[in-house]
Formats: structure tokens, sequence, C-alpha cells
């Protein structure tokens, strides 16, 4: 009876959530601002990404199994997503000092960014709240140079995310 309780409270909080959370940008449109430090304690702003592409991904959490797949891959792609215009930014809701360790660990060249109240990801619609838990959704946003979304990537496979943005940015900067 206990579990079927507890059950039922977690359901009615991800479903009461569910309906307060920010929604997620739609192609086209200008995505939200923000404003967070970097595992060096730098801010970025999406300002400082004018007039070039942003991989701007939503992660779980430091130093996970999928995480870790999907940052590394962005490592060994960064070369080509940079030759294609694209800069590539990880967010999630560890502190700067997690994402230090993270990014020397893996010899991470890109910037992760600490937003430790969800406030970002929550205004991406990549957030889950849980209350006392928050958690970055594994969502992904292109973000073409001119501030707006050019694609969103709800569903991420962490074996061929990069590979897939690499695509999708050679079809868009195709014949520029």
């Amino acid at each position: 009876m206990i579990k079927l309780f507890i059950g039922f409270v977690l359901a009615l909080l991800f479903c009461c959530r569910l309906s307060w959370a920010a929604d997620v940008p739609m192609a086209g449109q200008a995505v939200p601002a923000f404003n967070l430090p970097d595992q060096a304690g730098k801010n970025h702003t999406l300002a400082d990404y004018s007039g070039t592409y942003v991989v701007l991904y939503f992660y779980p959490k430091d130093d996970t199994p999928g995480c870790t797949k999907e940052a590394c891959s962005f490592r060994d792609d960064l070369r080509q997503l940079e030759k294609l215009g694209a800069k590539v930014v990880g967010v999630s809701v560890d502190d700067s000092d997690s994402h230090a360790k993270f990014a020397q660990k893996y010899h991470l060249p890109f910037p992760l960014l600490a937003d430790k109240d969800g406030k970002v990801a929550d205004s991406y619609g990549a957030l889950t709240n849980l209350g006392i838990l928050k958690v970055a959704k594994r969502y992904t946003f292109l973000i073409a140079p001119d501030g707006k979304l050019a694609k969103a990537y709800l569903s991420v496979d962490t074996s061929r995310h990069s590979q897939e943005i690499i695509d999708d940015l050679k079809q868009l900067t195709a014949g520029k």
C-alpha cells in the first residue's frame, strides 16, 4: 500500500511538473538567452556565439556512461563541427567544479556550463524537476547564427548524435 501511495505521489508530481515546464523552442523561433559559468568559472552568454552555429546540448550528469559517451563523441568530432561553423556547448545542473573534473578527465575542449538552479534548462523545456531533484534532459538545440532554432533533438542516441548534427549542419550550410 505504501509503495502504491509513493508511486501515485511521484506520478502526480511528474504530471503536475510537466504542465508547469517551459515549452521546447520550435524551429525558426528565437531561443532563450543564457548567462552561465563554465568549468573554469568564465561566464558564457548566447550573444557570445552570435554569427555562428551553436550545438547547445543539455545532459543529465557529469561522468556517467551516457553523458561521457556523448561528450567524448562531440570532442572527437569537434574539428568537423567547427569546420561547419559550429561551436559546442554542454549544459547540466552540475556545478563548475564537477564540470572541471569531467572536462579534465576526458580532455573536453569545449565549455560545460553550470546551470545549478536549472533555470536555463527549464527555459528550453529541458528540465526534469521533481522538487528536490533537478536533472537536465538529454536534449540538444542546434542554434543558427541569427539566434533562432535550426533544429531540436529531443530523442538522442549518444552513439550517433554528434554525427547526426554533422549531417544536419552539412545540409544547412550547403551552398554557402
